[in-house]
């Protein structure tokens, strides 16, 4: 409590002498005439009258003096204008915008960091003034009005109260978009984006951003009439062990034997070491100890029988702040044979490598010439994805197939696909050995005749690097994956007769880059581990009989019936909550095949709250929800005083009337 003098020295003496003035009043006496009266009756009261010695009486007890002594010292006490630091809402209009990804069900702080920020706005709506309005947004890696701008304060607590959280990663700029969208005028939209909204005129507005921080910076963004404020959400010193990868492949040495990868991160402050329990089908097969530096990742592998099915559920035993990324899925599947078809005019290498054991354990191989990309029923059966893989060598289709397809020597028909100059001689530098397509694929002693330099459209991964740029890349189209070599392996000499155009097929990397191409471009071909999908994002589904449904079971019982589109893939994407998925041919009851959702997100295990976030090229430094300011009482004085005279003036009226 502190107080703010609001009046000069000589204002105080004045106002000090009222006081004692009002209790002089209550001393003095009556001073009156000796009266003869006929009765006796007033005699007691005459008689104590006339005991008038001096000027001034013994105080007696008096109501009244107590009430106009409080209400005085009460005057006294609002002009001293007594107050405390506090904190209250500023501005008339606000933008709650709420984290609800992953993260902030981190339990750090309790119950949980979602939980807390929902109980800081609700404590800010209660904060408003009657003519305030507000919204409310939550996001994730989508954003979604709550409620749109009210001053019903019953209604944001309401829809505020509601908010879930999710299994999803965190993308800020869609809230961001909206929230612009209802302060800035004259904004260009984004066609189809429901959130997209504009007004007319400005409307500027307080943007609080209830989050811990985990997301990438959006540059690309103008606040205008926004003004942001960043409340950050958890605790300091948050504990965190991550599963960030989980599979299952087969021992390349010994086919007999499965093998489970897991891959752990330590995102606090203190080196940690727990159990890695690995279950099959609920039943415990495997266990270890892990050791995870501070701020570090390790790595942990289990040796399996070999199996065709089944499902692989990763624990970690340990409890931290954040149960979501302690457990982890991978599931079995029975394998497939891929259908694999090579259109080539003559490549004997490329048919020798495609018809090692390997490749025709996991693929049913058809040969063609590039006349029957004309035929009527190539095109039907490549626009009905009846192949998994098509091979394009020194040819290319005037239509792409429903396929995955590898191009040596050409450029898909795909918008954003380019190509340099064909350049002699290039020397391969550096090759992405962590990709599937390129692993145990040495190329540094590989000679080339002749290549050309690719770009893939946005989205593409650069595999093999040369001195005359990238030679292999690899980029998705619409669930499919088109990967382009930038060099022939046979082609055509001046004469027009085949020639052998690099000596890679003589080296032991050529047929391991065939069989790469075939499993992964192939699809579930031969793979033992089904594709693991991050919450939220779609999964294109292939059937493994040629049915025109499939059904969905997600994990918690839901199911979801999808059809064909594009007479190939079935699209699925409600894939909010983390476990294994059933999926359904047909009429069957049982799964012909499964996938597993799992977070498998460095960014949403990493807990620790950023002290900054960048929003528009600008720094917003985190603080509080509340504001700090200075909370005046000498108006509830005021009003307390106006109550003390009504009730001096209503005591006064009932002992004069009765």
């Amino acid at each position: 409590m502190n107080f703010i003098n609001s009046l000069v020295w000589w204002q105080w003496i004045v106002l000090g002498l009222v006081p004692p003035a009002i209790i002089a009043l209550y001393f003095l006496k009556l001073k009156r005439q000796p009266l003869e009266v006929p009765s006796t009756y007033l005699w007691s009261r005459t008689i104590e009258d006339l005991h008038v010695n001096s000027i001034w009486q013994r105080l007696r007890q008096s109501l009244l003096l107590f009430l106009q002594l409080l209400f005085l010292l009460i005057l006294m006490l609002a002009c001293c204008r007594p107050g405390w630091r506090g904190a209250r809402l500023t501005g008339d209009r606000f933008i709650f915008v709420v984290d609800t990804s992953a993260s902030m069900s981190a339990t750090d702080v309790e119950p949980s960091r979602l939980e807390s920020a929902k109980r800081q706005i609700v404590s800010m709506i209660d904060e408003m003034g009657s003519d305030d309005v507000a919204m409310v947004i939550s996001f994730s890696d989508v954003a979604r009005i709550e409620q749109s701008f009210t001053s019903s304060r019953s209604a944001l607590r309401q829809k505020v109260n509601a908010i879930k959280a999710t299994n999803r990663t965190t993308d800020l700029s869609e809230a961001l978009r909206a929230a612009s969208g209802l302060a800035n005028p004259g904004r260009t939209s984004d066609a189809g984006n429901e959130l997209d909204i504009q007004v007319a005129d400005a409307l500027p507005a307080t943007l609080y951003l209830f989050t811990d921080g985990g997301f990438a910076a959006v540059p690309d963004f103008s606040l205008g009439n926004l003004t942001p404020k960043y409340v950050p959400i958890g605790s300091a010193n948050p504990r965190n062990i991550a599963i960030v990868a989980f599979t299952a492949e087969r021992n390349p040495e010994r086919p007999d034997q499965l093998q489970a990868f897991a891959r752990f991160e330590n995102n606090s402050g203190e080196d940690a070491s727990g159990t890695a329990s690995l279950y099959l089908d609920d039943t415990l097969a495997d266990a270890a100890n892990v050791r995870v530096p501070a701020g570090e990742a390790a790595g942990v592998e289990f040796k399996l029988n070999q199996m065709d099915r089944g499902v692989l559920r990763l624990v970690w035993e340990n409890r931290d702040d954040l149960l979501l990324d302690n457990t982890a899925h991978t599931t079995l599947n029975p394998a497939r044979e891929a259908r694999v078809l090579l259109v080539t005019p003559s490549n004997d290498a490329l048919r020798v490598a495609l018809a090692t054991d390997e490749v025709l354990a996991s693929a049913a191989l058809t040969l063609a010439e590039p006349a029957v990309l004309q035929t009527k029923e190539h095109q039907d059966l490549a626009a009905a994805g009846y192949f998994d893989l098509i091979i394009y060598d020194q040819c290319q289709p005037e239509r792409m197939p429903q396929a995955s397809t590898l191009f040596i020597g050409q450029l898909p028909p795909v918008e954003g696909w380019t190509k340099g100059e064909k350049q002699p001689s290039p020397i391969v530098i550096d090759t992405a050995s962590i990709h599937p397509l390129m692993q145990y694929v040495p190329m540094g002693n590989v000679a080339i005749l002749e290549g050309f330099s690719v770009k893939p459209p946005a989205g593409g991964t650069p595999l093999m690097e040369a001195d005359i740029g990238t030679l292999y890349a690899v980029a998705p189209r619409e669930g499919f994956e088109d990967a382009v070599l930038g060099f022939e392996i046979v082609g055509l000499d001046e004469q027009g007769k085949a020639e052998a155009k690099t000596d890679w097929p003589i080296r032991r990397s050529f047929p391991v880059f065939v069989f790469n191409a075939v499993r992964y471009l192939g699809g579930s071909a031969n793979s033992t581990a089904a594709a693991t999908v991050n919450p939220g994002q779609p999964i294109l589904l292939r059937s493994r009989s040629p049915v025109q449904q499939l059904t969905v079971v997600a994990p918690d019982g839901r199911r979801t019936q999808i059809s064909r589109e594009g007479q190939s893939a079935f699209p699925y994407s409600n894939t909010d909550l983390l476990g294994i998925y059933d999926v359904l041919e047909g009429t069957a009851a049982t799964p012909a095949q499964q996938f597993a959702v799992n977070l498998f997100d460095s960014r949403e295990s990493n807990l620790a709250v950023r002290d900054k976030v960048e929003l528009g090229h600008e720094q917003v430094t985190g603080t509080a929800g509340l504001e700090q300011a200075r909370l005046e009482t000498w108006k509830w004085l005021l009003i307390l005083g106006l109550l003390v005279l009504l009730a001096e003036w209503y005591i006064y009226n009932r002992r004069v009337y009765l």
